[in-house]
């Protein structure tokens, strides 16, 4: 097994819990749209991918109405949701670890970055993360493996199995096999088992713990 100097991390189901936030935002969008019946489980396709994804495949909303309702989302995201997050037991004590480590930390997410760094700085993470590169505000570079592209290149890091993309749901073993990096994925996330591993990461972490050991090598 290869050592990771870097560590490139999800943010929401890998490092924290933003299930509340997110779920209170969507609701709160699609009722401004005057979406009311749906069954309850389908906002939880939302986390992971792009907002923009979740609206326009899961509501089958056009371009226009898909735009609308991430204004929405983030209207109320940006005033309540957002600190209607906690991280994960152990998280920031492995965080603090790896650090000690001299592993370097990187975070990736689909978040609007701006809310991302909000919450990071929120939790005290920025002491351990040395870039954070979020999704922008059209969603025009959302995806998980253009993000992943675009922090390496701003990093000027060149893929290697020695880079690690941690994550919880497929888009982020995804995105880290099409940019040539080592994946862990995560089970206590959002993700689903059976999805997980069809998307065949190179590892599998039950808990922090699992996790903490495979990247302190």
């Amino acid at each position: 097994m290869a050592a990771f100097y870097h560590i490139i991390f999800d943010f929401d189901g890998t490092l924290s819990d933003n299930t509340q936030g997110i779920i209170n935002s969507l609701k709160y969008a699609l009722n401004r749209m005057q979406i009311d019946e749906y069954p309850e489980n389908v906002l939880d396709g939302f986390i992971g991918p792009p907002l923009q994804w979740g609206f326009s495949q899961l509501f089958g909303m056009n371009e226009r109405n898909t735009k609308l309702a991430v204004e929405y989302f983030r209207e109320y995201y940006s005033e309540n949701g957002w600190h209607q997050n906690v991280p994960y037991d152990g998280i920031l004590e492995m965080m603090a670890e790896l650090d000690r480590l001299g592993k370097r930390m990187y975070i990736a997410t689909s978040k609007l970055e701006k809310f991302a760094v909000q919450i990071m700085q929120h939790f005290e993470m920025d002491k351990y993360i040395l870039q954070l590169k979020g999704a922008d505000y059209n969603g025009e570079k959302a995806t998980k493996t253009q993000i992943i592209t675009d922090l390496l290149q701003m990093q000027q890091l060149t893929p290697s199995e020695e880079i690690v993309m941690v994550g919880d749901t497929l888009f982020d073993i995804e995105g880290g096999k099409q940019n040539g990096l080592s994946t862990i994925a995560v089970a206590y996330g959002f993700g689903k088992e059976e999805e997980l591993k069809a998307a065949q990461p190179d590892y599998y972490a039950e808990d922090v713990d699992e996790l903490y050991e495979l990247l302190a090598m």
